[in-house]
């Protein structure tokens, strides 16, 4: 399934328990772990000193988990298909998440979204479950693993 263009219901539910797609590549480097820190006021340094996380198991500095979970944003408008009809979208919440491996400084991951559930929930609402893995190209492990909630709205019929 292209995640391009506008999708059915029907187009969803033959898609349940199937990845329906796959975000570009997003390099995580020590300007957006900076940013991040800044913005979240966590400074902790094995994300911003590069000197002291040098001396960490890590070797480098790495992004923080919340940073890599926030970027599922960006992934999915990239990946997920949009339904047809779509007033509006919103971020239900997570079921499950694991930060499952660090992401260093200077690599490139991506979100892989497999399509769990979709439940009608009323004429012009719909709950879709995706399961989501956040890859660290390069690396066999994943960065991240999760159960993602999301509510659409659609327009009144």
């Amino acid at each position: 399934m292209n995640p391009a263009g506008e999708h059915s219901f029907d187009d969803l539910r033959a898609r349940l328990g199937q990845e329906v797609g796959v975000s570009r590549w997003f390099v995580i480097d020590q300007a957006r772990i900076d940013a991040f820190a800044d913005l979240t006021e966590d400074h902790q340094y094995i994300h911003v000193d590069p000197e002291r996380a040098a001396a960490t198991p890590f070797g480098t500095t790495i992004a923080h988990g919340f940073l890599t979970l926030s970027m599922l944003s960006a992934m999915a408008y990239d990946a997920q298909p949009r339904l047809a009809n779509l007033r509006m979208g919103v971020n239900y919440g997570f079921e499950r998440v694991r930060f499952v491996s660090p992401v260093p400084v200077g690599a490139r991951i991506r979100g892989r979204f497999v399509l769990d559930a979709l439940e009608e929930r009323a004429p012009d609402e719909v709950q879709l479950t995706y399961g989501v893995t956040v890859e660290v190209e390069g690396r066999e492990k994943p960065a991240l693993v999760a159960v993602w909630l999301g509510r659409r709205y659609l327009e009144a019929a």
